[in-house]
């Protein structure tokens, strides 16, 4: 299995749901100075999170910290190739987290801007959807 997945789960398996409207919650910078924000709706794998996680890492210097906003908790099943129809759900396959638009996927500190933004252009490469840096904003409004 994955790296990324929860260690227990109320259900087994999970229904499919909707990716509509935006991110109520986690859509702000909180932590660091700078986050990557997710413009569209999607699931993000374990893998490709662990890959943006990686491509972080290896931009950074020692001094810089990184935190992972979103968590892979959702169970996708899939049924076997050329498997009849029905005879229940499928085993699950893989563990992805929902992503709604203005989500904060990744935040960084530690880093200038031009640093920040070569960041941001790496993890774009690894997910699936289009993000935006984000900076973080200071008391008074001002960034």
């Amino acid at each position: 299995m994955s790296l990324l997945m929860p260690k227990r789960t109320k259900y087994r398996k999970a229904q499919r749901g909707r990716l509509k409207g935006v991110a109520q919650a986690g859509n702000e910078v909180a932590f660091g100075d700078y986050g990557i924000q997710a413009l569209e709706p999607a699931w993000i794998t374990a893998e490709q999170i662990e890959a943006a996680r990686q491509a972080i890492v290896r931009e950074l210097e020692r001094n810089s910290k990184v935190w992972i906003r979103i968590f892979p908790d959702k169970p996708i099943t899939k049924k076997p190739a050329e498997s009849r129809m029905g005879k229940g759900k499928g085993d699950v396959e893989d563990w992805v987290a929902v992503v709604r638009p203005g989500r904060i996927l990744f935040e960084i500190a530690g880093v200038g801007r031009e640093q920040a933004e070569r960041v941001a252009q790496l993890v774009s490469y690894k997910l699936p959807i289009h993000v935006r840096l984000r900076e973080r904003l200071r008391l008074g409004g001002e960034k």
